[in-house]
């Protein structure tokens, strides 16, 4: 985001993902970078869920098909909710 510019002129280029609106949650912003849109990886799968698969066929098509697919330098990020012992613990 250049000096000057708007949030919503920013975010023109931003990539959203037409069958994850319902964990879509907001965008992220960095100094230097664009703005990306942010899902919720937990209803993500959860929606994946719902829709027949065991978790673990959703757990590998999130994998493969959205978090492995390349949709461009803006492409969106994934939001993993934890503690921050949580964090910590699956870093070590």
């Amino acid at each position: 985001m250049t000096p000057g510019m708007t949030l919503s002129e920013a975010a023109e280029g931003i990539v959203l993902l037409p069958s994850l609106e319902h964990a879509f949650v907001g965008t992220m912003m960095r100094f230097g970078a664009e703005p990306v849109a942010c899902y919720d990886f937990d209803a993500i799968i959860a929606g994946y869920i719902a829709d027949g698969m065991t978790e673990q066929e959703a757990l590998e098509f999130f994998e493969y098909n959205v978090l492995g697919a390349w949709f461009g330098e803006r492409m969106p990020c994934f939001l993993r909710r934890m503690a921050v012992e949580q964090a910590l613990e699956e870093e070590s």
